[in-house]
């Protein structure tokens, strides 16, 4: 459940540090380094489990600190 939190709390942070902007030069770099050679999860959902994947990883990483 804090993992969930932590995570949710990364991507809200990414979202304001990018301005609300989901579509801007950050994001485009951060779907071609996330998934190259245009392979994207399929659908909505897909593209929620991967997104909270990273968030929850981002989170364990800033936790080490």
């Amino acid at each position: 459940m804090c993992e969930t939190l932590g995570a949710l709390w990364v991507l809200m942070t990414l979202l304001v540090s990018s301005r609300g902007r989901v579509g801007g030069a950050y994001w485009g770099w951060r779907m071609g380094t996330a998934f190259p050679g245009g392979k994207h999860p399929e659908g909505v959902f897909g593209a929620i489990r991967e997104g909270m994947g990273y968030a929850k990883w981002a989170w364990r990483i800033r936790r080490l600190r």
